[in-house]
């Protein structure tokens, strides 16, 4: 090669290496904000007995970080977008380096909750942030989509790392559950500068002014939606309190869709929803949700309460689930969406979940863990790993660079509140059919609560299959990281323009 060639092609090969780098810090950072959802869970009672902390307050270790998570995506998103979503991805990694910081020293366990809360504030704006940047920087079509599949697979490896982790960390000190992922998110944020920019990131743009209103009633509406299926199992589904939360969240959402209907620059444009396959792959987010996280709750409770395991021992039972997930992810959803499109994939991945947790209903009071157990999870495990990247592909398959951030957010706020509605009616189904007396003590509610987590499941396939089109997002040609098909993806850019 000449040097002339050579020097030709350095451009675009810096270019190809920057996107990587760029892959790479921002996957780092979602693996953080999914390793502390999870990392908490086996140092809880070690918490709760160095800071004398009530049942109640040790919940909302848990709890707080997902609602100010939930909470704030839709305007972590719409502020991604508005002010650069490089900038706002550094902020906020800084906010969640302090709260970590903060949560590893203090000893009032308000404090601790708060700062729970704080950090789930922060990854409100960097997940958003991160994913958006991510589909600006790589190509609709299979880059997109392989670079999206890794996305994916770090977060579900994040969570289940998380487990694991916990453990570790809970054996040498539990304070360090707490500085450990300080310490990832300072690595995160040396390195931040290498991550590719985007537009918006030269220059903040406001046209219409910012949409308050719609920015309040949105955050506080899903903040409120998120607490009261929290807090509901606990005050009972027909007390004044859950009642009266869950109906402000409703109002305060009614008064969201009022709003952005009339906003000359609305936090969500609602027009984005007449892309069925956005919408469509939204609503398959919350329902695959209240499946996977509603049964992981329910088949965590069931093999430590009936079966005995340790808090250990259960984290590596469900070692197997995320690292299928991560293989499945990694090696085979980007591939099969390339070929046989989103809808076939997501179908597929929803009925494998669905068989997964079916599977589930065998269980007894001493069920092997190798035959009876492993099968269940290993399928469920191949099901996630083909929905969750494939409906992140969909859910900003054809949105214009501009509203990335916002489409980002929808996706992983529809998955946070599917969270939160499958913990809370699983839970729900647990405590109503639980039996004190005769054979199915400890067992036949397990087994209810795991048959709404398979109904929630045959209600994504349906979505799925009727609501996502066929060949969207599985191919892509063109330049530019906002290009889109000729085929499939321009009526979707079109609705969401």
């Amino acid at each position: 090669m000449s040097n002339l060639q050579r020097t030709a092609s350095a451009p675009g090969e810096l270019t190809a290496r920057r996107k990587q780098i760029s892959l790479l810090i921002l996957c780092a950072a979602v693996f953080l904000d999914s390793l502390d959802n999870s990392v908490l869970g086996v140092s809880l009672p070690s918490i709760k007995h160095a800071l004398n902390l009530t049942d109640g307050s040790l919940q909302w270790l848990v709890s707080g970080y997902t609602v100010g998570y939930g909470g704030f995506l839709l305007l972590g998103g719409r502020v991604a977008d508005l002010w650069g979503r490089k900038r706002t991805f550094m902020v906020a990694t800084v906010v969640f380096i302090i709260a970590s910081l903060l949560g590893g020293v203090f000893t009032d366990g308000s404090l601790l909750v708060a700062t729970r809360v704080l950090k789930g504030i922060a990854a409100g704006f960097t997940a958003p942030a991160a994913m958006s940047l991510i589909t600006t920087t790589f190509r609709e079509g299979s880059e997109r989509n392989r670079a999206l599949g890794i996305f994916a697979m770090t977060g579900a490896g994040g969570y289940s790392f998380g487990l694991v982790l916990s453990g570790v960390l809970t054996e040498i000190n539990w304070r360090l559950v707490f500085f450990v992922p300080a310490l990832i998110a300072l690595g995160v944020l040396i390195a931040s500068p290498l991550i590719v920019g985007d537009r918006a990131d030269a220059t903040p743009r406001s046209r219409g002014g910012f949409d308050l209103g719609g920015a309040i009633s949105a955050t506080v509406g899903v903040m409120l939606l998120v607490y009261g299926l929290v807090q509901a199992p606990a005050w009972g589904w027909g007390s004044p309190s859950a009642i009266g939360t869950l109906a402000g969240a409703v109002v305060l959402l009614i008064g969201f869709v009022l709003i952005e209907s009339r906003h000359r620059a609305p936090l969500v444009p609602l027009s984005i929803f007449r892309s069925r396959t956005l919408s469509s792959a939204n609503l398959v987010s919350v329902v695959w949700a209240c499946s996977t996280i509603g049964w992981q709750f329910v088949a965590s409770l069931y093999v430590q309460e009936t079966l005995g395991y340790s808090a250990l021992q259960t984290a590596f039972a469900f070692l197997p689930l995320g690292l299928v997930i991560v293989v499945t992810a990694k090696y085979a959803s980007g591939a099969l969406v390339g070929r046989f499109g989103v809808r076939a994939v997501a179908t597929a991945g929803m009925l494998l979940q669905g068989l997964g947790v079916l599977l589930f209903l065998r269980i007894g009071h001493h069920s092997d863990f190798a035959t009876v157990l492993l099968p269940a999870i290993l399928i469920h495990g191949i099901g996630n790993g083909l929905v969750y990247p494939t409906v992140n592909i969909a859910g900003v398959s054809g949105v214009a660079d501009e509203r990335q951030g916002v489409a980002s957010g929808l996706i992983t706020a529809a998955y946070q509140i599917g969270a939160g509605i499958g913990v809370a009616v699983l839970a729900a189904v647990l405590t109503a059919t639980a039996t004190t007396t005769g054979p199915g003590v400890g067992v036949t509610n397990y087994r209810w609560a795991f048959m709404v987590a398979v109904v929630f499941s045959a209600v994504g396939v349906l979505v799925a299959l009727f609501g996502i089109r066929p060949r969207s997002a599985s191919t892509a040609v063109g330049g530019g990281s906002g290009s889109q098909t000729a085929t499939a993806a321009a009526p979707t850019t079109a609705a969401a323009n």
